[in-house]
């Protein structure tokens, strides 16, 4: 048995070590329960060898008396051992809706802020294959589609850190005689047994449905396949948008004809992908709303989702920024604007970026010239000097200004 655990350490050790290669500087994300405890000592093992130095942080969501003890026996271990340590508090105001998503939206947006303030510019979580099977039996619930039935990702990017969750194929029990083998202790958070939550209905349909040999290592095989699935899918996406998908100034225009003779699946993603790169959304619309889109771009005419303007004009559909869904957006001009836009001009402190708007496009007698649709002028970069405009790089005013896209769409896809 403690050949076995030793074996599987060494495994997770090396997955550990591959998360944290080519880092001077790592985060932890450790709530003190046994799967980002187990995470903690194999970084720490790994970093003595790598020389790679280990931050730990830790969130207190203040939802439970005992959380800030947790907090504290966490920064203790870390004082023992000569780690770095940080505990964040989540100052929440009344929440409305899921409680447990709210706290885990938070927990990431403070622990990218205080990863960005350290210089640190990956973050591991302690995540488990128990966590992916849970996750898996929720989403299937939801009657999530292929991407969400893939399960967590290894690594992905959020607010600008990249995320690795290294223990995806150890199992939470396994983590728990590790530790226990090498004399470590941990918390047990109460809310584990709390059937309130669909995490934990999720963790005790799983072991209802053991004796049918549905099971975290069987489900994440299937997950695993499904993966490979939507890889293929995500290669005929490429190539339908590489062919029919053009970028002009921030918008996309489709050749939809070409499109609509695709399976809906292709088209439905073409159109999600093009959707999230104009808004700079993270996450994709509903379903639903996507598809009754599509439906509804058979004939011409305008539609508006997700912060974008989608208008059906002969065989072309352009996607563009609706101007409402930013008309309050604003920046410093050496920064990037809406997430996506990127001016390079002489900078100076007085100045702000924002739509150029109605108002701002009076002021631009030649926009015609440039051939751009006013709708996408309207939601274009512009410089102010207060209420005073100073260019409008698309609209042809100021030549001493440009602006550029940070993102081009199909490296976007590419990289996803």
């Amino acid at each position: 048995m403690r050949r076995q655990a030793t074996g599987a350490a060494l495994l997770w050790q090396r997955a550990v070590a591959m998360a944290m290669q080519g880092q001077a500087r790592v985060g932890l994300a450790v709530s003190g329960g046994g799967d980002s405890m187990a995470l903690l000592h194999l970084a720490q093992q790994v970093a003595a060898q790598s020389g790679c130095v280990i931050h730990a942080v830790t969130v207190d969501h203040g939802l439970r008396p005992g959380s800030a003890a947790e907090a504290a026996q966490v920064a203790r271990h870390c004082a023992e051992h000569a780690m770095s340590h940080q505990t964040l508090l989540w100052q929440r105001a009344a929440v409305t809706g899921n409680l447990q998503a709210a706290a885990r939206d938070a927990r990431y947006g403070l622990m990218a802020g205080w990863a960005q303030g350290q210089g640190i510019g990956r973050v591991l979580l302690g995540h488990t294959q128990d966590d992916q099977a849970e996750t898996f039996l929720m989403r299937l619930g939801r009657e999530a589609g292929l991407d969400g039935l893939c399960g967590m990702p290894a690594c992905f990017t959020r607010h600008g850190v990249e995320w690795h969750r290294p223990l995806l194929e150890a199992r939470r029990a396994d983590l728990r005689d590790y530790l226990r083998a090498e004399g470590l202790g941990w918390s047990d958070d109460p809310s584990n047994d709390d059937l309130r939550f669909a995490r934990i209905k999720a963790r005790a349909a799983l072991e209802a449905l053991a004796p049918l040999g549905i099971d975290a290592g069987g489900l994440s095989r299937v997950m695993a396949q499904l993966d490979d699935a939507r890889a293929a899918l995500r290669h005929q996406v490429q190539a339908v948008a590489a062919r029919l998908i053009r970028q002009e100034h921030g918008d996309l225009i489709i050749d939809w004809p070409a499109l609509e003779a695709e399976p809906f699946e292709v088209i439905r993603r073409c159109v999600v992908a093009g959707l999230m790169w104009v808004s700079g959304r993270p996450y994709p619309p509903r379903r639903e709303d996507v598809s009754h889109i599509i439906l509804a771009l058979a004939s011409e005419g305008r539609r508006t989702l997700a912060g974008c303007l989608l208008r059906r004009q002969g065989h072309e559909v352009r996607i563009g920024r609706e101007f409402n869904a930013l008309r309050d957006v604003t920046g410093p001009t050496g920064a990037p604007w809406d997430r996506r836009w990127r001016l390079d001009g002489p900078h100076d402190p007085a100045l702000h970026v924002a739509a150029l708007g109605e108002g701002g496009l009076t002021l631009c007698p030649d926009w015609r010239a440039t051939g751009l649709p006013r709708t996408t002028l309207l939601a274009s970069p512009a410089v102010w000097r207060g209420e005073r405009l100073e260019a409008a790089p698309l609209a042809g005013v100021n030549p001493d200004w440009t602006a550029r896209i940070v993102a081009d769409f199909h490296a976007t896809l590419l990289s996803h």
